[in-house]
């Protein structure tokens, strides 16, 4: 899911947080008998609070931080899911760190902090909620995403293993091994898994087996592995994003498919069609915008419809499907199939 809009971890925080509710009593299993906890733990203090009272709750706040403070504004998603939106109907989260070595000094932090909020609450200031606090344990960054990638089976037969994990496969299961690098495509989004059942659909009815396969935006590359460990002969990935690129190249070779998958940077159309099948995992303005470019590189049918390329297509909220379909149909793809997850939907097409 690349060529526009394309998501990505971004820059890493050099820490990741382990959580543990601090009530105050620092009921802590790190604590050493002297009454200090572990080097390296960060007592955090949150506090929700209404866009008048977010400066004097910061202000509070930071009297014991000696990094100071930050403000999380609440936010709605827009644009299928790729940006953010400011909601100032909605109360902020002020947040502030302090070191929490000294239990002791963490205690009275927190009930100055809580007093201060309180008086500041007397002043009827629209909603400013109590104090939340929780322990944070630093850890290594570069290793701790790892923990929010599992094993993944989606469908029958599909399972995604990340690299560093490992996992037992029953006699039928098609496994991919995958690093995702800084590239789209693990699995856990629903427009890739839309996808790898539609594949997987595609394969059981017969349509994939000795197949040339087309991935626009190939992201990681999940989804052109797929279609070679189910049985394509021959796949293309391209993506406008030279990491994509990389990252579909390095998982090509990971599963030992280099003679089957090719990857390159760049779009549709490619110069290199037809082809039997197309996968798009992208988003429904870029597929309205694609939908010739697409239809160009799918194979025309015989007479009867005979041999008719099939295209599958996800990253469509379910409030731009409509638009997506007329621009299809504009396009001589003609909508078979509709499948959803959430307010997610793939749409499978055959050109005529």
């Amino acid at each position: 899911m690349a060529t526009s809009g394309q998501w990505r971890r971004g820059a890493s925080p050099p820490t990741s947080v382990s959580e543990k509710k601090f009530d105050g009593e620092v009921d802590n299993p790190v604590a050493h008998d002297d009454g200090d906890t572990a080097e390296g733990t960060w007592l955090e203090l949150a506090v929700l609070a209404d866009h008048e009272a977010v400066e004097a709750v910061s202000e509070i706040l930071s009297r014991f931080a000696p990094g100071g403070t930050s403000v999380e504004p609440a936010f709605e998603l827009v644009d299928e899911g790729l940006a953010a939106r400011l909601d100032p109907g909605r109360p902020a989260v002020v947040r502030a760190y302090l070191p929490a070595r000294d239990t002791g000094a963490a205690r009275r932090a927190v009930a100055d902090a809580s007093a201060a909020l309180g008086h500041l609450q007397a002043f009827d200031l629209r909603t400013i909620g109590e104090l939340q606090t929780r322990l944070v344990h630093e850890s290594d960054w570069a290793n701790a995403w790892k923990q929010h990638f599992p094993v993944l089976r989606i469908g029958r037969r599909i399972v995604i293993r990340p690299t560093w994990r490992r996992h037992r496969p029953a006699p039928d299961d098609v496994v991919l091994a995958l690093d995702p690098g800084m590239a789209f495509g693990t699995g856990l989004h629903p427009t890739t898994r839309l996808c790898l059942a539609g594949i997987e659909r595609w394969a059981d009815e017969g349509r994939v087996h000795g197949t040339t396969v087309l991935d626009v935006g190939c992201g990681s590359g999940v989804l052109a592995i797929a279609a070679a460990r189910l049985g394509a002969a021959h796949v293309l990935g391209v993506d406008t994003d030279p990491i994509a690129v990389e990252a579909t190249a390095a998982n090509t070779r990971r599963n030992r498919l280099v003679r089957r998958v090719r990857v390159r940077q760049g779009s549709v159309p490619t110069g290199e069609g037809p082809f039997d099948l197309v996968l798009a995992n992208l988003i429904a303005s870029v597929l309205v915008r694609l939908a010739p470019a697409l239809a160009g590189d799918l194979r025309v049918p015989g007479p009867g419809g005979i041999g008719a390329g099939r295209l599958l297509a996800s990253g469509i909220f379910i409030d731009r499907e409509a638009e997506v379909r007329d621009a299809f149909g504009a396009a001589r793809l003609h909508v078979t199939r509709a499948d959803r997850e959430g307010e997610w939907v793939a749409l499978e097409a055959v050109r005529s």
